[in-house]
Parts: C-alpha cells; sequence; structure tokens
C-alpha cells in the first residue's frame, strides 16, 4: 500500500533542492539529493501523516534510501531508464554524471507550505554533511529492517522519525483508504 505517486510534485521538490543547493554553492548529487529528500518525507510524516514525496517508494540500496520513481525520472534524462512510464524531463532538469542541474523554477503551486517547511528544515540539517555522513544517518532502523534493494516501509519511516501510536495508526488507515480508491 501506498500514496498515488505525483510526478509534478516530485519535479517540483526536485528542482526545489537542486535550486537551494545550487544557490548556496554546493553542488546537487544525486545522492545528497536523495538523502535530503528522505529526510524531509521523515519529518512530514511525523508531523502531517504524509511523506512530501507523495506516492514513492523508498528502496534500501547500498548507500541509503533512493526514491524509487523520481530515480527513474533521472534515469530518463540521463538515457539510460529501462521501462519507466516517466515523462522526459530534461528540458527542466539536467544530469551531468552524478550531478543535477536545475534548468527551470520549481512549481511552487505544486508543494504545500509544510512541504517547504520540512524540505528546508532538512536541506538546513543535511546540506554540509558528506557522503559518508549521509550514508550512515541513511541508514537506520527503517532502512535496516528493509532487505537489500528492497522497499522501505512508510510506517517504518515514520517509526524513525519518532511517530507515536496514534500516529502510525493514521497513517495506517490513510494508506488503506488510498490503497482502497486506487
Amino acid at each position: 500500500m501506498n500514496f498515488l505517486f505525483n510526478e509534478n510534485k516530485a519535479v517540483a521538490v526536485l528542482l526545489f533542492v537542486t535550486k537551494k543547493l545550487s544557490v548556496e554553492g554546493i553542488k546537487p548529487d544525486l545522492h545528497k539529493v536523495f538523502k535530503i529528500i528522505y529526510f524531509a518525507d521523515q519529518k512530514h510524516l511525523l508531523c502531517y501523516g504524509r511523506p512530501v514525496l507523495i506516492g514513492d517508494d523508498y528502496i534500501a540500496m547500498n548507500h541509503g534510501p533512493v526514491p524509487s520513481r523520481v530515480y527513474d525520472m533521472i534515469r530518463i534524462i540521463r538515457g539510460d531508464a529501462l521501462n519507466c512510464t516517466c515523462r522526459d524531463y530534461s528540458g527542466v532538469l539536467q544530469v551531468t554524471g552524478h550531478y543535477l542541474i536545475p534548468v527551470a523554477e520549481p512549481d511552487m503551486e505544486e508543494l504545500s507550505e509544510s512541504d517547504v517547511t520540512c524540505l528546508l528544515d532538512s536541506l538546513s540539517e543535511n546540506k554540509l554533511l558528506s557522503f559518508s555522513d549521509l550514508r550512515d544517518k541513511s541508514h537506520d532502523n527503517a532502512y535496516n529492517k528493509a532487505g537489500k534493494d528492497d522497499k522501505i516501509s512508510l510506517k517504518e519511516i515514520a517509526k524513525v522519525a519518532g511517530a507515536d501510536h496514534t500516529m502510525l495508526k493514521y497513517l495506517s488507515a490513510k494508506l488503506e483508504a488510498e490503497a482502497a480508491f486506487s
């Protein structure tokens, strides 16, 4: 069970994070961008019962959680995607090696105020962390409970963030309702 994927919002999130990093003189590499989004999702799940990056699944890869569909979007831009139904967003984001280059402004209509707050908090907390620090930080209990290259449970991500029993029940009910209507 999962929320329905919102491709337009995913593009807005990618552009928002890469633009903020670029403006601060930090080259936005895939690893850093993915981990900033992951930690924003943790915080948003804890506070609001839904992730910022709605509908994507995090996969437990060697260097930490990777948003699966967002990674597919990046692979389309790079030209090495396999069987992905996402559109080609090379007109708004370019990929050079492991670095993302925003070439458009994020559509801020796609992001709620709480999305922006959690993304900014995660940027502040994680933008200066090294590759190994981000890898170690993201190898949390949610990551460790998933098998290698398996999906990481949203409930486990919320638990790692500190969600209490009430929030976990709310999240479960929301996921069940979403599954029933999809």
